[in-house]
């Protein structure tokens, strides 16, 4: 298996229901030394294309539509030419940032449907999107049995599950989602996140309540 992960960490405000925080995000990119698929894309794409390294994008995967993980997709779809892809649920929040008035000044759209059982490809590993809603209504991770590992974006962190607390989002809803969709998943199974670190499925079988 040739594929690796590797992580880069980008700093900004995560804006929503009239709030602001300061934030550091988790952009994973999966790949080798030639090509590579970047989950998340947020406030800056220039550390992310550092992080590249001139390797070719294969894809521009976002897990959900909050600003603190779309605001740079569209300039790195510009600098490398990789499709963007969103889950269509989570279009209204797409809308605040790059529909027309949005925070981006630019109205753009994604390129791809992210779906329940969307497949990528990269560098030998395949990676499969979960639909996982209740953060948001789009909300998705990305299994990657071959590398051991669950990209989860803000459904599930260490320490439990993702915050419920905001427009869009739900707890029944997003417990559900880890109960039947993650915590199925072999204990072994790293949780890489959107905020924060590292964690198993097993250990979070604790957490989830």
């Amino acid at each position: 298996m040739a594929a690796r992960i590797d992580k880069t960490v980008v700093s900004g405000v995560f804006s929503l229901d009239g709030q602001d925080f300061d934030v550091d995000n988790n952009v994973w990119l999966v790949g080798d030394d030639r090509e590579v698929l970047v989950i998340d894309a947020p406030h800056d794409a220039a550390p992310i294309l550092e992080a590249v390294g001139g390797r070719t994008v294969t894809a521009i995967v976002l897990t959900h539509g909050h600003n603190d993980h779309i605001t740079a997709a569209v300039d790195l779809r510009a600098a490398t030419g990789a499709p963007i892809w969103f889950h269509p649920a989570d279009r209204m929040l797409w809308d605040v940032v790059y529909g027309d008035g949005g925070r981006a000044g630019v109205v753009a759209a994604p390129d791809e449907e992210l779906t329940e059982g969307t497949r990528f490809r990269v560098a030998g590993a395949t990676l499969t999107a979960l639909h996982t809603p209740g953060h948001s209504p789009g909300s998705t991770c990305l299994h990657a049995p071959d590398l051991g590992t669950v990209f989860t974006g803000d459904t599930l962190f260490c320490g439990g599950p993702g915050a419920t607390g905001r427009s869009y989002s739900d707890k029944p809803t997003i417990l559900n989602s880890i109960r039947s969709r993650l915590l199925t998943l072999h204990g072994e199974t790293v949780v890489r996140t959107g905020h924060g670190d590292d964690t198993t499925v097993a250990a979070e079988l604790r957490n989830v309540h």
